[in-house]
C-alpha cells in the first residue's frame, strides 16, 4: 500500500503566513516536490469605449453659459454645506427684516424677509391681524432655506394694510412688519345723475371716486369752476364728493363737471340740471 506524502515542513507554514500577511495569494502543492505557485491570473478585459451621449445631450465646458451655470451650482453647494455646519438649535431670528413697499393697482407686490431657524419653522402671514391662506390671491414663498417672501397678486386698494410674519419653531417664535402701500389712479366710479328741479329746491349731485393718494377734486359749471358760498358748496368724502345747490333758480341750469386728479391720472364726469 502506498505511504501518504508527509505533511510540508513547518518553514512552510511560516512562509505561507508570511506571504499572506502581504496580501499575496499562493497555491501549496501537498505532494512532493513542494513548492508554492501563484494562481494564473486571467487576462483584464479590454476597457469599454464610453458610448457617446444622445443628440442635444453634450455641454460645452467653453460656453459661457456653461461655465457661469457652474460656478452657481458649486456656490450655492458651499453656501448650504456652510449654512449646514453653523446651524444650531434654537429660537428663529430675523436676520433681514420686511420692508414697505408700493404696489400699483392691477400688478403684484412682494414682502421678503430672511430668517435663521433650525429646525425647520412653521410661517405664518397675516395682514392686519388677520391670517393669510395661501392660494391664489396670496402666495407663499420659499426661495431659499433661510428667505421667505409673501407674493400678493391682482393689486387693489384693499390690499393697503399692515402685513406681518410670525415665525415659530420649538425653540420660540419671532416676527416682524411692514406696510403694503397701494398707488390706484384717480377715478370716478360712478358719475353724478342728470337732474331737474322746482324753483327753490335743493339739488344735490355725488360721485363715487377713488384713488390712492387721496385725489384733489373739483366742481365747475358750464367750464367755470365753482366758488362756494353758504347757497352753493361741495364736500368730499373718502369715496364720494357731493355738490349741494340751495334754493335753485332757472340761472342754476347748466352742465356741471367734477373732476378728480392725483400723481397717477385725472378722471371727469358730467350731469345736467335743468331748473323749471
Amino acid at each position: 500500500m502506498p505511504r501518504e506524502a508527509p505533511d510540508p515542513p513547518m518553514a512552510w507554514d511560516v512562509l505561507i503566513r508570511s506571504v499572506s500577511a502581504a496580501g499575496l495569494v499562493f497555491r501549496l502543492n501537498r505532494e512532493p516536490p513542494f513548492m508554492l505557485s501563484a494562481p494564473q491570473m486571467s487576462k483584464a478585459a479590454p476597457a469599454k469605449k464610453p458610448a457617446a451621449p444622445p443628440p442635444g445631450c453634450t455641454l460645452d465646458i467653453n460656453d459661457p453659459q456653461v461655465q457661469s451655470a457652474a460656478i452657481r451650482i458649486q456656490a450655492s453647494y458651499r453656501g448650504h454645506r456652510s449654512r449646514k455646519e453653523l446651524r444650531e438649535k434654537g429660537p428663529p431670528r430675523v436676520l433681514e427684516p420686511l420692508k414697505d413697499v408700493v404696489l400699483i393697482e392691477g400688478s403684484a407686490a412682494k414682502l421678503t424677509c430672511r430668517i435663521s431657524a433650525f429646525p425647520d419653522p412653521f410661517i405664518r402671514w397675516s395682514k392686519d391681524g388677520k391670517e393669510l391662506r395661501d392660494g391664489p390671491k396670496y402666495r407663499y414663498v420659499f426661495e431659499d432655506p433661510d428667505v421667505v417672501a409673501l407674493v400678493v397678486r391682482d393689486g387693489e386698494l384693499a390690499d393697503l394694510g399692515q402685513y406681518s410674519i410670525n415665525v415659530t419653531n420649538p425653540f420660540g417664535q419671532c416676527s416682524d412688519s411692514a406696510r403694503i402701500l397701494v398707488e390706484v389712479p384717480a377715478k370716478i366710479q360712478k358719475g353724478p345723475d342728470n337732474t331737474k328741479a322746482r324753483k327753490g329746491a335743493t339739488v344735490t349731485l355725488t360721485a363715487e371716486i377713488m384713488g390712492e393718494p387721496p385725489p384733489d377734486v373739483g366742481w365747475t359749471k358750464d367750464g367755470e369752476d365753482i366758488e362756494e358760498d353758504d347757497r352753493l358748496f361741495f364736500e368730499i368724502g373718502s369715496t364720494t364728493t357731493t355738490l349741494t345747490i340751495r334754493r335753485v333758480t332757472p340761472a342754476d341750469s347748466g352742465k356741471y363737471e367734477v373732476y378728480v386728479e392725483n400723481s397717477l391720472g385725472t378722471d371727469q364726469s358730467f350731469a345736467r340740471v335743468d331748473v323749471a
